[in-house]
């Protein structure tokens, strides 16, 4: 009973008796074997890197954060991760992430659920559908903007309009029944 209770709740300035020695500071939890790994990969945080001399055509999919200093040709989805064009950076291809950094060239259409940043340098020869867009000054940028809200679907605002109408008019011509 004294050992279970021990391991439960360890007395204070006293670390639990454990099978290995702990690198870890004294106050702080001990993780074993793959929670501890775990726990090592979600502090850090995953950034896959795309080199200079790498050339991508086609579909490019991932579910971590990605910097892009070659060349895409394609489609590019990180639908819950941040997609950094770095300055050497060079993309042809429609980019869909929940945010996007560009310090590169980008020629295509970004749709960020979160943010588009375009940096000094940076260059965007197309669409942008974000809730939030910020372009430097020194960048460069040709295409339109569509900064719709989170919440605000295209489809639920444009049926309101529709409803309001017909509401609006009081007998339209045409619309009784003719005898």
């Amino acid at each position: 009973m004294w050992k279970r209770d021990e391991n439960v709740r360890p007395p204070a300035g006293r670390e639990a008796a454990q099978p290995a020695p702990s690198t870890g500071t004294p106050s702080a939890p001990v993780a074993h074997g793959p929670e501890l790994e775990g726990k090592r990969h979600m502090d850090s945080k995953d950034v896959v890197n795309i080199g200079k001399s790498v050339v991508i055509k086609g579909e490019l999919n991932g579910s971590e954060d990605l910097t892009v200093e070659g060349h895409v040709d394609g489609k590019i989805e990180l639908k819950e991760h941040v997609l950094t064009i770095g300055p050497h950076g060079r993309i042809k291809a429609e980019v869909f992430a929940k945010s996007v950094i560009v310090l590169g060239e980008v020629s295509g259409n970004i749709l960020a659920s979160e943010k588009v940043d375009i940096r000094d340098n940076g260059s965007v020869d197309g669409n942008i559908i974000s809730p939030r867009v910020a372009i430097a000054e020194g960048a460069h940028f040709r295409g339109s903007v569509d900064m719709q809200r989170k919440s605000e679907p295209t489809k639920a605002s444009d049926a309101p309009k529709a409803e309001v109408k017909p509401a609006g008019q009081s007998a339209p011509v045409g619309t009784a029944p003719k005898v």
